[in-house]
């Protein structure tokens, strides 16, 4: 069936014009999946799924599920936001067959995000290695942030949460909670780290004032790194993540508490990087991408950002390194999507966000 997208023209903060819309067709490529949180794609043309539930599945090349799930999974604390999270592979997987997982661990009064790395052999996860579990544990089963990057270097950020009534501790240098942190492959701390030696200081964190950080990507064509993160009511941010900067929350934020209240008054202070853009009314962004494929060249270079509460895709356009407008994409589904992804083949995959879950795949039309 012929799509269209629906164009934002948002003149007041880009002053650009509409975007053109680009025809599209989604198939499901597989289904069977019991909320799917992240997808990585195998060389062999598989691919890995996790499940929130604490599954990791294989995919097979046609979109055929592996009826059994890889054995060898570590156990994940799972309850509300709780759970096994993302999959990523190893820069040099071909090589080494490293996966990394994120997912929560503990239990509901002493709880935090982990990560860890093993190899798949056979449907089997082989050599597990916890790498890093972020401090301190908290109550509640609310915002572990969870995504992976890979920079230049192949040194690895890790998004993490708040902890949700922890808000204040992402001011906090002390600890992991609302940081992003970077860490060598094997879990050690790189050596030029930003607040590495600095007394009080963790030593793994990259960024920090952060809420709820959904989605990360290296762009590494333009050395940028991209993040989004969930804000209350309002104030979801995509942010330009720079070493050791501070991203505001909760001193600076464009929402408001889901009780009414405010937050801040602030919406930018001295000496925090205010966002490249807001989501208000919040559209729960979930996931980052920026697509690099063939099939559709008029998103080559642009950022897509999966959404829960507005059940979309919003495509974010760049045009010689500045954001240019947005499009909402996908809301014929009506449907949370978690994850987006600019696939090998130059598709681009999503992962719907349900109970019976799928992977879609976004082909053009003709």
């Amino acid at each position: 069936m012929l799509r269209f997208s629906r164009a934002l023209l948002l003149g007041a903060l880009f002053g650009s014009a509409p975007l053109l819309a680009q025809d599209y067709r989604i198939e499901t490529f597989s289904e069977g999946l019991e909320h799917p949180w992240a997808m990585a794609f195998l060389p062999d043309g598989r691919m890995l799924v996790t499940e929130r539930v604490g599954r990791l599945r294989i995919v097979e090349a046609d979109g055929s599920l592996d009826p059994e799930p890889v054995a060898g999974v570590p156990e994940a604390f799972i309850a509300a936001q709780a759970g096994l999270m993302e999959v990523a592979l190893d820069p040099d997987y071909t090589d080494n067959r490293w996966l990394y997982l994120s997912y929560a661990h503990g239990s509901l009064e002493a709880n935090n995000t982990r990560l860890a790395r093993a190899r798949l052999v056979d449907g089997e996860l082989h050599d597990f290695e916890v790498l890093f579990t972020a401090q301190p544990l908290k109550e509640g089963a609310a915002h572990y942030g969870g995504r992976i990057a890979f920079l230049a270097d192949k040194t690895l950020v890790l998004t993490l949460g708040d902890g949700f009534d922890w808000r204040e501790e992402a001011q906090n240098p002390a600890n992991h909670l609302g940081k992003i942190v970077r860490l060598n492959r094997d879990g050690s701390v790189p050596q030029d780290n930003p607040l590495l030696g600095k007394e009080g200081a963790a030593p793994e964190i990259y960024s920090l004032g952060h809420r709820n950080v959904q989605g990360i990507f290296f762009d590494a064509e333009n050395d940028r790194l991209y993040s989004h993160e969930h804000g209350p009511r309002g104030g979801d941010e995509l942010n330009l993540i720079e070493a050791g900067n501070n991203y505001g929350w909760p001193l600076a934020t464009f929402g408001v508490d889901y009780t009414g209240a405010r937050i801040s008054p602030y919406t930018e202070l001295p000496g925090l990087s205010a966002p490249l853009l807001h989501w208000t009314p919040s559209v729960a962004p979930s996931s980052l991408t920026l697509y690099r494929g063939e099939l559709f060249p008029n998103w080559r270079g642009d950022l897509f950002a999966a959404t829960l509460a507005e059940r979309s895709v919003r495509r974010i356009r760049v045009l010689d390194g500045m954001l240019a407008g947005e499009e909402v994409l996908f809301e014929e589904l009506d449907e949370r999507i978690r994850d987006v992804r600019s696939g090998p083949d130059g598709a681009l995959y999503l992962l719907s966000d349900s109970a019976e879950g799928r992977v879609l795949r976004v082909v053009p039309s003709e």
